[in-house]
């Protein structure tokens, strides 16, 4: 369920297919992702799944799997 959510507000955020984002997808690498991008990304988990995010955890999410982890633990 994160995940197809989290999908979700990342196809919307950066105008991909959701089709094309999977766990291993990286935010920079793969889909092009600037610092701005990842902001709002950040904000729309935040928002989505009522959780907060600190400045040093969201810096450390390389990959979509690795953000799911992040909102499972959260």
């Amino acid at each position: 369920m994160e995940f197809l959510k989290l999908r979700e507000i990342i196809a919307e955020v950066l105008s991909v297919d959701p089709e094309e984002i999977t766990e291993d997808t990286t935010f920079v690498g793969d889909l092009c992702a600037d610092s701005l991008d990842v902001y709002q990304i950040v904000m729309g988990i935040e928002e989505a799944f009522d959780i907060e995010i600190s400045q040093e955890a969201a810096e450390k999410i390389v990959t979509v799997g690795e953000a799911v982890e992040l909102i499972r633990n959260a």
